[in-house]
C-alpha cells in the first residue's frame, strides 16, 4: 500500500513513515560521501555519521514536504556531489571498484530530472452521495490558480481531497523514479562499504545505534496520533467555547501593547513594541487553537464551561492589566511623588501634595512647600521611568530623615 492508496489517518501515519525513509536515506548518501572524500583524501574514515533530525509537530507538514521532495533532486539536495564524481572519475583508473562507484553516482545523477512536488497532484474534491470513495467532481479553483495550490487545497468548497484524475500518471511516474532514486542510494552506499572493506579490513558488526528520526520508524502511531477533526458545523456551546477563548486570547495578547504604551517603550522603540505585540498575538492564537481544539470534544453542555471560563477570566485580565502596569509605570514624576512620599510619610507635613508647587528640571523634581520651608530636589525625573525617587542634595536628605522618610 502506497501513502496514496490509504485515507484517514492511516495515510497520515503512511506518509510520515515514507517521509522518514526518504529523509534516512539521504543521510545515508550524506555519510557514504563522507566516508568516500575521506578515504581518496588519504583520512581515517569520520565514524560520526548524519543522522536525520525530526521536527518538531508545528513544523512536521514542512518537513514531511522537504524529506519526500529531496528524494526525487536528491542530486541537487546533498552538496559536493558533482564535485565527488569528477574526483572518482580522475582517480579511478582500472579499480573495478572505483569504475563501479563512478556507474552508481552517474546513476544518481539522473536525479535531476525525476518528477517532484507530489502537493501539487492534489485537488479538493466534492463527494458523489452514495459513490466510492474518491468519486465526485472537482472543487471550483480559487482566483484561477492551479488546483494544487495550497490555497485551494485549503480554502476551497470540496470536503475530501484526492489526486487528480488527469494526473495520474504522473504519480505512477513519480513512484517509479522514487524506487528506482532509492535503489541507486542503497547500492551506492553498499559500493562506498565494499571499497572500503577492500583497502581498510572488514567492517566490525556493530548493533545498530538509532538516532534522530531513525527512532521512530515503526512507530509512527506515537509519532502521530490520531485526533479527531474540528467540526464543520460547531454547535452553540462550541460557539460559545471558541468566543470565549478568542476574547482571553485578546485579552493576553493586549498586555505587551499596554506595558509598552505605558513604558514608553512603544513611542522610543516602535518597531520592537509591534513585533513583542505580534509575538504575543501568534502565541495566544496557538494556545486558542490548541485548548480550543481540546474544548470542542468534550460532550454537550460540558462544551460551553471552557469559553464561559475563558470570558470571566478575560474581562479580569482586561480589568486588571491597566492598574497592575501603571503601578509599575507611573505617568509621570509627580506621580511617583506622590505614591512615594505625600501617600506616607509626607502626607501630613508642609510637603503634601496640596501645599508644594513642584517642576521638572533636566531630570530633578524640584518641590516648594508654598509655607516656605526648605526646597526638596528628588531625581531622576523621568518621563515613565521606575527608578524611585532619591535626595540629590544634603538639604533634602536631612528634610526626608526629619519626617521619616
Amino acid at each position: 500500500m502506497t501513502g496514496t492508496e490509504a485515507a484517514g489517518p492511516d495515510r497520515e501515519r503512511r506518509t510520515t513513515a515514507v517521509a522518514l525513509s526518504y529523509a534516512c536515506e539521504a543521510d545515508l548518501l550524506r555519510s557514504a560521501a563522507g566516508l568516500l572524500r575521506a578515504h581518496l583524501a588519504g583520512r581515517s574514515p569520520s565514524r560520526r555519521l548524519s543522522v536525520a533530525t525530526m521536527w518538531p509537530r508545528p513544523l512536521r507538514a514542512a518537513w514531511k514536504e522537504h524529506a519526500i521532495d529531496q528524494r526525487g533532486g536528491i542530486w541537487r539536495t546533498i552538496r559536493g556531489l558533482e564535485d565527488l564524481l569528477e574526483k572518482v572519475r580522475a582517480t579511478a583508473g582500472d579499480d573495478p571498484l572505483l569504475a563501479e562507484l563512478v556507474t552508481h553516482l552517474e546513476g544518481l545523477h539522473a536525479s535531476r530530472h525525476g518528477h517532484r512536488n507530489r502537493g501539487k497532484l492534489y485537488e479538493k474534491y466534492i463527494p458523489s452521495p452514495g459513490a466510492v470513495l474518491w468519486e465526485g467532481k472537482s472543487a471550483p479553483a480559487l482566483f484561477g490558480l492551479p488546483k494544487g495550490h495550497w490555497i485551494n487545497l485549503s480554502f476551497a468548497s470540496g470536503t475530501g481531497v484526492r489526486i487528480q484524475p488527469d494526473r495520474m500518471a504522473e504519480v505512477t511516474q513519480m513512484e517509479r523514479d522514487e524506487r528506482a532514486v532509492g535503489e541507486r542510494a542503497v547500492a551506492f552506499g553498499d559500493a562506498v562499504l565494499e571499497l572500503l572493506e577492500h583497502h581498510h579490513g572488514p567492517v566490525a558488526e556493530e548493533a545498530p545505534r538509532l538516532r534522530g528520526a531513525a527512532r521512530w520508524i515503526g512507530r509512527e502511531d506515537e509519532l502521530l496520533p490520531f485526533r479527531p477533526p474540528w467540526p464543520r458545523k460547531p454547535r452553540p456551546e462550541q460557539t460559545i467555547t471558541m468566543v470565549g477563548l478568542s476574547l482571553l486570547g485578546f485579552a493576553l495578547a493586549a498586555i505587551p501593547w499596554t506595558v509598552a504604551y505605558k513604558s514608553r517603550f512603544l513611542f522610543d522603540h516602535p518597531k520592537l513594541g509591534v513585533l513583542s505585540w505580534v509575538v504575543a498575538a501568534m502565541l495566544a492564537a496557538a494556545g486558542v487553537y490548541r485548548v480550543g481544539f481540546r474544548a470542542l470534544q468534550l460532550p454537550g453542555r460540558a462544551a460551553a464551561a471552557p469559553g464561559v471560563a475563558a470570558a470571566i477570566a478575560a474581562v479580569i485580565v482586561w480589568q486588571v492589566q491597566g492598574p497592575v502596569v501603571e503601578h509599575f509605570y507611573p505617568g509621570d514624576a509627580y506621580e511617583r511623588y506622590q505614591r512615594q512620599y505625600t501617600d506616607g510619610c509626607l502626607a501630613a507635613g508642609p510637603y503634601r501634595i496640596d501645599a508644594v508647587q513642584s517642576h521638572v528640571e533636566n531630570e530633578v523634581l524640584v518641590v516648594r512647600p508654598i509655607s516656605g520651608e526648605a526646597t526638596l530636589r528628588l531625581g531622576p525625573a523621568r518621563e515613565a521611568g521606575t527608578d524611585p525617587l532619591r535626595p540629590l542634595d544634603r538639604t533634602t536628605r536631612t528634610v526626608l530623615e526629619e519626617y521619616g522618610c
